[in-house]
């Protein structure tokens, strides 16, 4: 029995043995699909692997599969990525990056306090770490960032994403916006083929091989025609790189297709492109593939590096088309991760490449450049301070700074951004384009609210802004004048006359950043100015301006002037009233006017008539101090001589008093009490009218 239990000990200890070492080597293969890039199996390897690692005898190696795992997870962008992450804590790993990763997929998460902690955590150990120091900052700040208002919106474009697959980096194929291209794993019909493309499967994703796809616009405006683009790779292509005796039975791995650019000319496409070799996953390059009679060649590859091992892709072109900006994981020329490059062109073809900087390019991953029709370069990043996994950020160049590699980095924020992943942005071309007030509409791809991770393309636009002047004419009754006139004259250059409509009313555009006069005409009736500046308007404006011109055959009562009960000082009050007659003259330079005032019917006309007549003169003293010549002012007093004839406009406005009566003496007796106050508050008044219309003419 002894000795059977010591053979049994033995057999234990020889399966415990075997088992451990089988455990070594698929840790072994798993590693190597992760070294290779396929995320997708080794993620399946390693799941299997943690599951059979006992944790009180492999501690240390069952951290380690589960902080692979946790990449596999936070590369494909699956939320399982927080657990794994979580238990390589628990079983001590014991590299800290662990805890800069889970904080990252938090972040992503959007759960910004819990990637906050995690972030501060590492931050102890690496206190001036650029990305945990983006991360915790952004997790300060994300909340309010949030709620920050903008012109632009998004939203989904249905029309180009198919249900459970991925589509992104769109990008349009000409500057006449007529024809968009973008990558996607769907399954398609090929344009000039009536069938399917053979339905591959990544080892780096799980998913269908990436190909470009393209859309039209039709006559009535709408995306259509959705279709695979032909001649970038072909089935023979796909058997000249059989699976090797290791790789798993069945059909050749094709080749994967990525983000793409255009030259200037819409005749050259450069495309991220993996090719693979002998089935195995070799990373991406770029190739570029020429047009001709409609039909795009066999691509070729574009060398960059003279290392064949290094990873290329994500193209973009300069409007000039002399430069070429990239993405590449170049080990000796970057900053971590994958950062942004640039090329410029000679008769060498492209030479000078040169990392993008720090300023950009980060330990983390910075891709998916583009470059406006303006120079703007747009890229996506997750080291610079986000809402969460990639987002879009803008760099221009800082012209303050005498160094031309300096550049001023602006994430997008919101709508572009969210807490997922937003990054491949392209713009609409617009050869008007000027400055902001422009309107602006593009694409770029987001897996935002996607549990399973899909890409989508999302349309944004941001109204241009409209800047205008509407209004009216009318009479000092408010009556419409329709056939008044408006000049319009600005220091950008403007000078237009726009005849109003029927009903008095005009409406015209302006610019921004200009200052305007306004001249409003009509015959019979005294001009009248205003101005206006449109300058520092950040939204658009519609300024509002009512023109009410004097006629010049008629006395113009001036309401709200005021005098001292009994007396001729003229109080505060008035002072609104009276420097709207100041504009009046100023105006209309070459009018004199009489001023005249008056009195109700109350008390000696004698003393009325002088107090009008002092009343009048205090008026004229004020238009005096203001600047206008006194040989333009007559002052005239006419106490209760000249009582009011009623017009429709006083009618209206007082039911009791018809059309034109006259507010004298015989019919305010007449009336209730009150209402005969109301008449002799009418008939206390100060009045103008035009006497001249030539002067200093002659």
């Amino acid at each position: 029995m002894q000795k059977f239990r010591q053979y049994t000990f033995i057999w234990i200890a020889l399966l415990v043995g075997l088992s451990s070492c089988s455990i070594q080597q698929r840790v072994k293969k798993a590693d190597k699909k992760f070294g290779t890039g396929e995320y997708f199996a080794a993620a399946d390897a390693y799941k299997q692997l943690y599951n059979r690692i006992d944790a009180k005898k492999q501690r240390d190696l069952k951290a380690e599969v589960a902080f692979r795992q946790g990449e596999c997870y936070r590369i494909l962008n699956n939320s399982r990525a927080a657990t794994s992450y979580r238990n390589a804590i628990r079983y001590k790993y014991q590299d800290s990056i662990v805890y800069l990763r889970y904080a990252q997929v938090l972040h992503y998460q959007g759960k910004y306090k819990d990637a906050d902690a995690q972030y501060l955590i590492y931050l102890e150990n690496h206190p001036s770490d650029f990305v945990a120091l983006s991360g915790h900052h952004a997790c300060q700040h994300a909340a309010e960032w949030k709620k920050e208002t903008t012109p632009f919106t998004a939203q989904a474009a249905k029309e180009f994403n198919a249900k459970r697959y991925s589509q992104f980096a769109p990008v349009f194929g000409s500057e006449s916006n007529d024809v968009l291209f973008f990558t996607s794993n769907r399954q398609a019909k090929a344009n000039s083929k009536d069938k399917k493309k053979t339905v591959r499967t990544s080892p780096v994703t799980g998913a269908h091989n990436f190909n470009i796809y393209s859309a039209r616009i039709n006559a009535a405006g709408k995306w259509e025609d959705i279709a695979l683009v032909e001649g970038l790779y072909s089935e023979e292509e796909e058997q000249e790189n059989p699976s090797d005796s290791t790789a798993q039975a069945g059909p050749p791995t094709p080749p994967e297709m990525g983000a793409i650019a255009f030259s200037p000319d819409g005749r050259t496409m450069y495309l991220t492109y993996s090719k693979p070799v002998k089935g195995q996953n070799v990373g991406a390059k770029i190739y570029t593939s020429n047009r001709a009679s409609g039909q795009w060649g066999e691509p070729q590859e574009l060398v960059l590096f003279k290392d064949s091992s290094i990873t290329v892709g994500h193209p973009a072109i300069s409007p000039s088309g002399d430069t070429l900006y990239f993405v590449s994981d170049n080990p000796l020329l970057g900053h971590g991760g994958k950062d942004l490059y640039m090329a410029i062109a000679d008769a060498n073809g492209w030479t000078d490449i040169q990392n993008l900087g720090s300023q950009i390019n980060t330990s983390a991953d910075e891709m998916y450049p583009y470059v406006h029709y303006d120079g703007t370069l747009y890229f996506a990043s997750n080291g610079h301070p986000g809402f969460g996994g990639l987002d879009i950020f803008k760099a221009v160049k800082d012209t303050t700074v005498k160094d031309s590699t300096s550049w001023i980095i602006t994430n997008l924020g919101a709508p572009f951004n969210s807490n997922n992943d937003d990054f491949g942005i392209t713009f609409a071309y617009n050869p008007n384009y000027q400055d902001e007030t422009e309107a602006v509409f593009g694409y770029f791809s987001s897996n935002r609210g996607q549990a399973r991770g899909y890409d989508l393309i999302y349309y944004f636009e941001k109204p241009g802004m409209v800047f205008a002047i509407e209004g009216s004419v009318v009479d000092n009754q408010g009556e419409p004048i329709s056939d008044a006139s408006i000049r319009l004259v600005g220091d950008d250059g403007t000078y237009s006359k726009l005849q109003v409509r029927r009903d008095g009313t005009f409406k015209t555009s302006i610019k921004r950043g200009a200052r305007y006069a306004l001249l409003a005409t009509a015959r019979g009736y005294l001009n009248a100015k205003d101005t206006l500046a449109t300058h520092d308007l950040s939204t658009s404006k519609t300024y509002q301006k009512t023109f009410t011109l004097a006629p010049i055959s008629k006395p113009i009562t001036m309401d709200n002037v005021f005098y001292e009960f009994g007396k001729w000082a003229l109080t505060p009050d008035s002072e609104t009233a009276l420097l709207d007659l100041v504009k009046l003259l100023n105006d209309n330079p070459n009018i004199t006017i009489e001023l005249s005032a008056h009195t109700d019917m109350k008390g000696d006309s004698v003393f009325n008539k002088e107090l009008s007549e002092k009343r009048a003169q205090s008026v004229c003293q004020f238009l005096i101090a203001q600047g206008i010549e006194a040989e333009r002012l007559t002052p005239v007093g006419y106490g209760k001589s000249k009582p009011v004839v009623a017009d429709k406009a006083l009618a209206e406005q007082h039911k009791f008093i018809p059309q034109e009566q006259v507010l004298d003496e015989t019919f305010i007796l007449s009336l209730p009490e009150n209402q005969q106050e109301i008449c002799n508050q009418i008939n206390r008044r100060t009045e103008f009218k035009v006497l001249r219309t030539t002067y200093n003419l002659y």
